[in-house]
């Protein structure tokens, strides 16, 4: 894949950063986006079923209490026969009236029941798509892409477009209905009268799209924005963020760094709040000026029809019912608007987070892929044949990471990589378990390229100790667990001992329910690079790559996880990056790697007496 999004750098000049808003102000163009986002709602049809038809009814409804007014001023209060009210009348038609307003009540509740499940089970669906499809990306998308950036998709973006899953259905079905219903009642209490309400919308509707434009694309800032900030608070306030800006003194910078970012935020949420205003204030000066035009033109047309003789059709029923309908009018059509607006907006909301969803993983099951072999022999042999990589982001005129390099280890032996910071020997671990693929060349597990195999089953037979380690905010138990969910804890504890951490365990207060902080930093290192040794264990692969797994650490520490490191190689192969030559002396083979390429290899006693590049290394570090 040639890259995904690009990652907003939080640390960039003021002309790359104001590249980067120009940029991103301009949304994605996903094609089909309103038929995507109609297939979200699929799963839940038969509930839009009976949304849409307690919409419809209630529609209705709210058209009845006008109509009936019209009777009660025309049958009830005035009959036309110039007698007094008619009582009998009037009591039928006001209880209709209040029962048309219980009903609509009643059916209201119900359908906001309905809509709220169905779009927060829909916003839900989304946000668990994206981060499902996020866990298939390769791991370099990774590394090109902030996490903050990441989370922002996941919360701010889905986030920004519920209210759109929510109610935007039963909004527009609802809304639509009513303003259809009011526009026919209008026509048959007076087409003259209807004519002159309406005679502007045309104009309305050309300037509410024109809004629109205007507040999609502020919407499209507003949410970078917003991932600038989650970024800058994922770096900042993470432990080794804070503790990063408390030794440079760079709390204050930090804050103002956070602080300009809001300011941006808030300015472009000023303007997302404007954007329109004064196109909905004329809406609905215009709406609300239109009963005073009416009582003006009905008695034009009144007088005009007792002077040239004619019956305009107008009493004042119909005038009440007229407005009545109409002020009716008002709320439904300028809801409808708002939706139009609301739409747009969210446009460019639903398009980034359908920009990551339509992103292609690098690495991915072939159609035919099939399981590694355990056969006796096979199982575990780890071969190199000509292997060449570039990452995706490398130069043409870079030159490549790895190049041509072939290397053969069979099952259960120990062998170790070499060299200079940069050389390449971290990438040959990565390429073992897939992380990434080579841009050349075969890599092989028990005889089979790798590309051939079912990812998660090669995974199952590759277990792989980090530098770093990874804990999560848990107990011991549970990251232990992590590995294999359904761990007794009798297996927890014989994997703690291969590892030499269980006595350590059990002399804390809680034991393996002990929590170990946000990334373990209730442990010292050398017990956080033991518990992720044990986590390993517990997965029993075929394969361990161990990742400069003590470089990190003291000398006594080094120590003591060397030896569980020595016991975890028992009966399986392991390959080391190492950087510690201490570390690597005892192991089958070594392999030198300079530049990308190995430069020779051997034990270690063959090395030395080699004179060469290793025996340089060994040197310096002696």
């Amino acid at each position: 894949m040639g890259g995904g999004p690009v990652a907003r750098g939080s640390r960039v000049s003021g002309g790359d950063a104001k590249r980067q808003r120009e940029l991103n102000e301009e949304a994605p163009r996903i094609e089909n986006l309103g038929r995507r986002i109609a297939e979200l709602f699929q799963p839940y049809r038969w509930q839009l079923a009976v949304i849409v038809v307690l919409v419809l009814v209630s529609a209705a409804l709210a058209i009845l209490p006008p109509l009936l007014t019209q009777r009660v001023f025309d049958d009830g209060l005035f009959p036309l026969d110039g007698g007094g009210p008619h009582l009998n009348v009037l009591t039928w038609l006001v209880a209709a009236m209040i029962g048309v307003f219980i009903l609509s009540s009643g059916l209201g509740i119900v359908q906001t029941l309905f809509t709220a499940r169905v779009g927060n089970r829909v916003m839900g669906d989304l946000r668990v798509k994206l981060f499902a499809h996020l866990q298939s990306m390769e791991l370099g998308f990774f590394s090109r892409t902030k996490t903050g950036v990441i989370q922002s998709r996941l919360q701010n973006d889905v986030g920004g477009v519920a209210n759109v899953l929510t109610n935007t259905v039963s909004n527009i079905i609802g809304n639509t209905v009513t303003v259809v219903a009011a526009a026919v009642a209008m026509l048959l209490l007076s087409w003259q009268l209807t004519l002159i309400a309406l005679v502007i919308m045309p104009v309305l509707v050309i300037a509410q799209r024109r809004v629109g434009q205007v507040r999609a694309r502020i919407a499209g800032r507003t949410q970078e924005s917003l991932s600038e900030m989650s970024a800058i608070t994922q770096e900042s306030l993470s432990i080794s963020g804070v503790l990063l800006a408390k030794t440079y003194s760079r709390q204050q910078a930090e804050t103002e760094r956070y602080a300009a970012e809001n300011r941006n935020q808030i300015d472009l949420q000023v303007r997302q709040t404007m954007s329109g205003q004064l196109f909905f204030a004329l809406v609905q000066v215009f709406l609300s000026a239109v009963p005073a035009i009416v009582y003006l033109f009905s008695g034009w047309l009144i007088a005009r029809g007792q002077s040239e003789g004619f019956d305009p059709g107008i009493t004042a029923g119909t005038i009440v019912a007229f407005t009545t309908v109409q002020s009716r009018l008002l709320f439904p059509l300028v809801a409808l608007m708002r939706i139009a607006l609301d739409l747009q907006t969210s446009q460019a909301l639903f398009a980034r987070i359908f920009e990551y969803l339509d992103l292609k993983p690098a690495i991915v099951d072939a159609p035919d892929a099939r399981e590694p072999s355990d056969e006796a022999g096979r199982a575990g042999r780890v071969s190199f044949t000509d292997v060449s990589f570039r990452y995706p982001d490398a130069g043409p005129a870079d030159r490549p990471t790895l190049d041509r390099v072939s290397f053969h280890v069979e099952p259960g032996e120990f062998v170790a990589f070499v060299g200079a910071s940069g050389s390449g020997k971290t990438t040959i671990g990565s390429l073992i378990p897939r992380l990434y693929d080579a841009t050349s060349g075969v890599v092989r597990y028990a005889d089979d390229d790798v590309r051939e195999l079912r990812q998660e089953a090669l995974m199952d037979r590759i277990g792989v100790v980090t530098q770093e380690p990874y804990l999560f905010h848990a107990s011991i138990a549970a990251n232990l667990r992590y590995a294999k969910p359904d761990a007794s804890d009798s297996e927890l504890e014989a994997a703690a001992r291969l590892a030499n951490i269980h006595d350590t365990i059990k002399s804390f207060a809680e034991g393996y329910d002990t929590i170990v902080g946000e990334r373990g930093y209730r442990l010292s290192g050398g017990e956080k690079q033991r518990i992720a040794i044990a986590r390993v264990l517990l997965k029993n692969p075929r394969v361990l790559v161990l990742d400069e797994a003590t470089s990190a650490l003291d000398t006594v520490n080094e120590r003591i996880v060397q030896r569980a490191l020595d016991d975890a190689r028992s009966g399986r192969t392991t390959i080391a990056i190492a950087h510690r030559l201490s570390t690597i002396v005892d192991a089958d083979r070594i392999y030198v790697v300079g530049a990308g390429r190995i430069l020779e290899y051997g034990t270690h006693a063959e090395l030395l007496e080699r004179d060469g590049a290793y025996a340089r290394l060994y040197a310096q570090q002696r």
